[in-house]
């Protein structure tokens, strides 16, 4: 080798030496003494705060909930299997949070926003606490403006308004879920960003609302999160803050977002089983005491924000599922008294083909007519009574030989307006169709028309007034009013078809 080759060597060498500078890095670290079905047991990480994420070998994290002198009980949100006793496990010093932005739309995603589409990684716009309190009262204003479900007996009876918490409840395999995807696939003009978090449900049935979701091009407008049956627990409590965390993104730009919560039975049943496994002393039901504050805490979160705060809203529906229709036992109680009202779905109707199966008697709305357009209050006022009172009267009536005229012309008109308020499956209908049948039946115009034909006349009664008198639709959306030029029109037409009208 050559001397000049040598003295450059050395000048390099020199030259690292001198700039070499010595960088400490100093993570906070813990050791596992414990892990299983989820949750893990950590010594060490003292100065470690609570909902702190944590990174367990394999990039595995997790969340840390309890706080204990001597140890630290955290939930693992991924596979725990992979694992084991006296693994280090690192603090990352951030809450945990989760992706949001517009590129989550149409996207089918769990939790942590990773994708379960199989389209490619997310990539969101920013990221938000999965935790958050909630708006004060001084930010917030009262609901007023309708959120559409395009379903004739909730937009009627039980108004939904941007910025609520309707709750949704009854027995399995009542509708549930039929209500929130038809809710979904009517915001397609109404400029609603819907969020549906699937908790505990089976892979295949959230692969059928998806496919369901994506038929009827919903998607273009929809986020799903789903947590499912094969996933820890950790996920299934973490889904819904996640779910809402989105939503709450879109409120803050200003613009409306609808979040569904498909069920909050199962959240709270993983909620039991992790503060179990952290051994918190359990309650009611084996419940932890702070069962009441996970949902409250979650639900609070839905809000309409006053314009100086942008304007934007977030709606919650969440659905109870319910066991043999108590709907007094403690986690119902709990979220009907936290929400804005509740929509109760009864089995015995459903058998019967009222479907909608919607008991009209329990359920309501606590924002009441003010979620509602002006000619759907004018239709509506007495509808909801009407039906009470009818479905009571029919009771007695099957044991009553002899009844009055007013009687059997109450019992007519609440067969026709039962008839008219059944509705299929991913059939939501615009307000103001709604507002012509309804107004058809609740003027007693269809009381000569047997009960076996009221669909039909429905069904050819809205195409006909599409094609023959398509300005009292058009006079309705954009007034949102039913006045007296329109109502006679509205009139005429329906004498005119009832004309035309074979039975």
């Amino acid at each position: 080798m050559s001397q000049e080759i040598k003295t450059k060597l050395l000048k390099e060498l020199k030259k690292d030496l001198f700039e070499f500078e010595k960088k400490v890095k100093v993570e906070r670290v813990g050791t596992v003494i414990e892990i299983g079905d989820g949750v893990a047991h950590i010594n060490g990480l003292q100065d470690c705060f609570a909902s702190e994420m944590l990174e367990f070998p394999d990039g595995i994290q997790g969340v840390a909930l309890n706080l204990l002198e001597d140890r630290i009980g955290a939930i693992v949100l991924g596979d725990y299997e992979k694992i084991k006793e006296g693994d280090i496990v690192k603090g990352t010093g951030r809450i945990l949070e989760v992706g949001v932005g517009e590129n989550l739309i149409g996207r089918v995603i769990n939790p942590l926003c990773e994708p379960l589409d199989g389209k490619g990684p997310v990539k969101p716009s920013k990221y938000y606490p999965v935790e958050k309190i909630a708006p004060r009262v001084i930010l917030r204003e009262q609901v007023n403006t309708p959120l559409q479900t395009g379903i004739k007996a909730i937009d009627s009876m039980i108004p939904i308004g941007r910025g609520q918490r309707e709750l949704i409840i009854g027995d399995r395999q009542t509708g549930k879920t039929a209500i929130v995807i038809d809710t979904i696939i009517n915001q397609k003009e109404e400029n609603v960003i819907c969020i549906y978090v699937s908790i505990g449900q089976k892979e295949s049935k959230l692969a059928r609302i998806v496919s369901e979701l994506e038929r009827y091009g919903a998607m273009d407008w929809t986020i799903v999160v789903g947590a499912c049956s094969s996933d820890p627990a950790s996920l299934w409590y973490i889904a819904p803050y996640a779910g809402c965390a989105m939503g709450e993104y879109f409120m803050d730009q200003g613009k409306d977002a609808l979040v569904i919560y498909d069920d909050l039975s199962k959240h709270a049943w993983a909620y039991r089983q992790i503060s179990l496994l952290l051994r918190r002393p359990p309650g009611r039901e084996a419940y932890p005491g702070d069962i009441f504050y996970l949902h409250s805490r979650l639900l609070e979160r839905a809000a309409k924000l006053n314009k100086e705060h942008g304007g934007g809203s977030l709606t919650a529906l969440p659905i109870i599922e319910t066991q043999a229709g108590d709907i007094t036992s403690y986690i119902p109680t709990n979220v009907i008294s936290i929400t804005d009202g509740q929509i109760y779905l009864e089995p015995e109707l459903f058998y019967q083909g009222i479907r909608p199966a919607i008991n009209v008697g329990l359920s309501v709305s606590r924002v009441g007519s003010s979620a509602q357009i002006k000619a759907m209050k004018k239709v509506a006022g007495k509808l909801r009574l009407d039906l009470a009172q009818y479905r009571e009267m029919a009771a007695f009536a099957e044991f009553a030989s002899d009844l009055d005229e007013a009687t059997r012309k109450q019992l007519t008109r609440g067969k026709v307006m039962t008839e008219i308020l059944k509705q299929g499956q991913y059939v939501p209908m615009s307000v103001e169709k709604q507002v012509m049948i309804i107004y058809a039946g609740i003027s007693g115009m269809l009381d000569d028309i047997p009960i076996d034909k009221i669909k039909k006349f429905e069904d050819e009664f809205l195409r006909y007034m599409d094609t023959s008198h398509p300005e009292v639709g058009k006079r309705i959306k954009e007034t949102k009013d039913l006045d007296g030029e329109t109502e006679k029109r509205l009139t005429q037409a329906i004498t005119e078809f009832k004309g035309l009208f074979s039975k």
